[in-house]
């Protein structure tokens, strides 16, 4: 004979199945967001990274880049041999072959990684140049820290495109362990 206890714990499973099967739905449509995300910030960084190495091959970009080359110290060495088209060529092929390797994460999470690093050193290259251009505080608005539209918005998105890179190595990185680790996984099979 069922007790008053009995019923109200069958009751209250019942109940709380349907909860459940929401807060699975809540759940799975918030991973199916959080996958779109991780690929539209992979991919994404690809496009950015990749298009902006394309445009280093045109005079335009050459000479837009220019300034924050020749303000950095780190960099301002390579116009003493290179011009400025020539320099940017080199970047443009860098810049490419980055965005190329981190592209290839579905077949080598491990050339992915690599590209994320390289990508690493770039963003944080490109952020020195918010300390070493001139013209990227707001003399006009009071200096630091308001910012100045160009060069100093320009620049600083490179924060973000720097968390991206990092996610992206760290992500990668992993793969590639859990593929050295698991053979099964270098075939396409997942565990």
């Amino acid at each position: 004979m069922a007790t008053d206890t009995d019923i109200r714990g069958a009751a209250s499973a019942a109940k709380a199945e349907p909860e459940h099967t929401g807060d699975h739905q809540k759940n799975s449509l918030s991973s199916r967001v959080e996958a779109i995300g991780r690929e539209l910030a992979r991919y994404g960084l690809v496009v950015v990274v990749g298009w902006i190495g394309l445009m280093k091959f045109t005079a335009y970009e050459a000479e837009g880049i220019s300034r924050y080359v020749a303000n950095s110290p780190q960099m301002s060495w390579v116009y003493e041999f290179m011009s400025h088209r020539g320099f940017s060529a080199v970047l443009g092929v860098v810049e490419l072959t980055i965005a190329i390797l981190i592209a290839l994460r579905p077949f080598s999470p491990r050339a992915s990684a690599l590209g994320s690093a390289l990508a690493v050193g770039m963003f944080l290259t490109t952020l020195s140049f918010l300390v070493t251009t001139p013209g990227v505080w707001a003399a006009d608005a009071g200096g630091f820290p308001a910012l100045s539209g160009a060069p100093g918005q320009f620049l600083i998105k490179d924060l973000a495109l720097l968390g991206i890179s990092l996610w992206s190595l760290g992500e990668a990185w992993k793969a590639s362990e859990l593929v050295a680790h698991n053979p099964a996984r270098r075939n396409g099979a997942s565990s």
